[in-house]
C-alpha cells in the first residue's frame, strides 16, 4: 500500500477552491466600477486578476496598486511575544507583488488593528515596517490604527493584525505582463529566506499540534517559531535592477498563496504551462511540516514556496546574465524549468495546478 497521507490546506481550513469562488465573486461585484474613471485621470488599464491593479495618470504612465497583510504569521508573532520583524513581512508582501508588473514601489500606507492601544506593541510592529520600509526604499506616508476590542481577537493585549497598501508606478512600454512569453522561456527560481508569510495555518496546526513554539528543531539552534517567523524576502530592489539593465524578462511571479499554482496567472489563458524540475533543497522547516503532518508531495507545492519565493521568466539568451546579476546582489537563484505548450504547473512531472 502507498503512503496514508494526512494534513491538507483544506483540512487545516483554508479551502483553495472555495477562496476562489469567493475571488470570482468580490470579481463580479466590482467589475461595475472599472469604467467609472474611462476618459479621466486614474482610467483603469487592468482591473484584478494579476499581482496588481494599474490605473492611467498621463503621459503613458501607469500607478500599480496592491494591498496585502501578513494572515496568521500575526498568531506566531503573538505565541512568540515577538513583533520586531512582522512589520518587514508586511512591506514584503506588497512590494514583490507590485513589482511583479514591471512597476517599481513608491510608497505603502499601513493598517494595524489592535484590541487594546498596547503603545510597545505597536512600537515593535512599526520597527519592522520600518526596516521593511528601507529595504524596499519605499516611504511609509500614513495609515490606519483602528482599536477594535469586540474585533481582534488573540493574546490578549498584544492581539493584531497587520496589513497595507502599495502604490508603484511603470511605463507602459515597460509592463511586465507576460504577454510576450512564449514556450522555452527559461524559470529562474529566487531562494526564499523560509516559509515567508503563507501556508501558515497548516503549518501552525501540523507542527504545534505535537511540539511547543518554543521547541527547537533537530540539529538547530532555532526555536519552531523562530524559524516560522523569519522574515519575508524583499525581492523588489534587486527586480527592479534586472529591468532597468534591460534583459528580456516575460514574466514575474511573487510565489505567495496557492504557491507554485499562483503562477497559471501568467499564461492569460493560452495554452501554456510550466515545467519545473532542478529545486533547491527546501529549507529545513518544509521537511518537518511535511514529515510530521503526512503531507503529499503534491499538497506542499500548492501551499508552500519551498525554497522559492519569487520567478523570473526570461529568454534563454539572458539567463546566465540574470543569475550573474543577482548572484551580486546577494539573491541565491538557479535556473529551475521551463515554459511549456501545455496547461498546468508540473514539479518533477506531476502536475500540482
Amino acid at each position: 500500500m502507498g503512503r496514508r497521507y494526512s494534513w491538507t490546506y483544506g483540512k487545516a481550513g483554508i479551502d483553495l477552491n472555495k477562496i476562489k469562488r469567493v475571488h470570482d465573486r468580490i470579481d463580479q461585484g466590482i467589475s461595475s466600477t472599472l469604467l467609472l474613471r474611462k476618459g479621466k485621470l486614474g482610467e483603469v488599464y487592468q482591473g484584478s486578476g494579476h499581482y496588481a491593479g494599474l490605473v492611467r495618470i498621463g503621459n503613458k504612465r501607469l500607478l500599480a496598486l496592491h494591498t496585502d497583510g501578513v494572515g496568521t504569521k500575526v498568531l506566531v508573532a503573538q505565541e512568540m511575544r515577538k513583533f520586531s520583524t512582522i512589520g518587514i513581512d508586511c512591506v514584503a508582501m506588497n512590494v514583490n507583488d507590485v513589482v511583479c508588473v514591471g512597476a517599481e514601489p513608491l510608497a505603502i500606507v499601513d493598517y494595524i488593528a489592535l484590541s487594546d492601544p498596547n503603545e510597545s506593541l505597536v512600537a515593535e510592529i512599526i520597527k519592522g515596517l520600518t526596516e521593511g520600509a528601507k529595504q524596499a526604499s519605499v516611504a511609509i506616508i500614513g495609515g490606519e490604527t483602528a482599536i477594535m476590542p469586540d474585533v481582534v481577537d488573540g493574546k490578549g493585549k498584544n492581539a493584531f493584525d497587520l496589513a497595507a497598501s502599495c502604490v508603484g508606478i511603470v511605463d507602459e512600454n515597460k509592463l511586465v505582463l507576460a504577454k510576450s512569453m512564449r514556450k522555452d522561456d527559461v524559470i529562474i527560481g529566487l531562494h526564499s529566506s523560509g516559509i515567508h508569510s503563507n501556508g501558515l495555518t497548516l503549518a501552525r496546526k501540523v507542527l504545534l499540534k505535537q511540539h511547543g513554539i518554543r521547541e527547537k528543531l533537530p540539529n538547530s539552534s532555532k526555536s519552531i517559531g523562530m524559524m516560522l517567523l523569519t522574515p519575508t524576502k524583499i525581492y523588489s530592489p534587486a527586480i527592479m535592477q534586472i529591468l532597468n539593465d534591460g534583459s528580456k524578462i516575460t514574466g514575474l511571479a511573487h510565489i505567495t498563496g496557492g504557491a507554485f499554482g499562483k503562477i497559471t496567472r501568467l499564461t492569460l489563458g493560452r495554452n501554456l504551462g510550466f515545467d519545473i524540475e532542478n529545486l533547491p533543497e527546501p529549507p529545513e522547516i518544509f521537511g518537518l511540516i511535511q514529515e510530521e503532518g503526512r503531507i503529499s508531495k503534491k499538497e506542499m507545492y500548492r501551499t508552500f514556496n519551498m525554497g522559492i519565493g519569487f520567478c523570473v521568466i526570461s529568454r534563454k539568451s539572458d539567463v546566465s546574465e540574470i543569475i550573474r546579476s543577482f548572484d551580486s546582489l546577494g539573491i541565491e537563484s538557479n535556473k529551475i524549468g521551463r515554459v511549456i505548450a501545455r496547461k498546468g504547473v508540473y514539479i518533477d512531472g506531476e502536475r500540482i495546478a
